[in-house]
């Protein structure tokens, strides 16, 4: 985590960082201890993508590193990323996250939040990690909720796109 908070320090030196719509927001008023923004804003106009929860569930909707809070985190993630790319975004567009994980113990929720954070690079957008006591899917310990913004490209004489009268 030291070499975490390093690198996080030199990252806060800017306020805002720009990612596709999505603007990251960093407070010089709050503790540099997070390793997330605080705040996100997208722009009006743009499409919000509200993802379902991403679990560790295989093709055939099995449950995959049974008891392994990394593995599932890993899966949960790859997940995200395909339900993201089949809405048109990816990573880079994403507003927020909230990630459960389904335990008492911090070093779990930190277990599972390692690869989470790792996953987004430098879009680290603001999160909410919880720990929870039980998820849907049988052995299931990870979950990966999420919201992304993108601005798509108009269309010729998409009422939506065209400027106000």
């Amino acid at each position: 985590m030291e070499g975490s908070r390093t690198d996080l320090s030199t990252r806060r030196r800017t306020t805002v960082t720009r990612a596709s719509a999505v603007s990251l927001i960093r407070s010089r008023s709050l503790s540099d201890v997070a390793e997330y923004a605080y705040a996100a804003t997208a722009p009006a106009g743009s499409r919000l993508i509200f993802l379902a929860g991403s679990c560790p569930l295989d093709e055939h909707g099995d449950t995959v590193a049974v008891g392994d809070y990394a593995g599932q985190a890993a899966k949960a993630v790859e997940n995200l990323r395909t339900a993201l790319a089949d809405a048109g975004a990816s990573v880079q567009d994403v507003i927020s996250t909230r990630v459960l994980v389904a335990s008492a113990r911090q070093e779990d929720l930190v277990t599972a939040w390692a690869v989470v954070r790792d996953s987004f690079g430098d879009h680290d957008v603001p999160s909410t990690l919880m720990g929870v006591t039980v998820l849907g899917y049988a052995d299931q310990l990870v979950e990966i909720e999420a919201v992304a913004a993108v601005l798509d490209p108009p269309t010729p004489g998409d009422p939506a796109r065209l400027p106000p009268a």
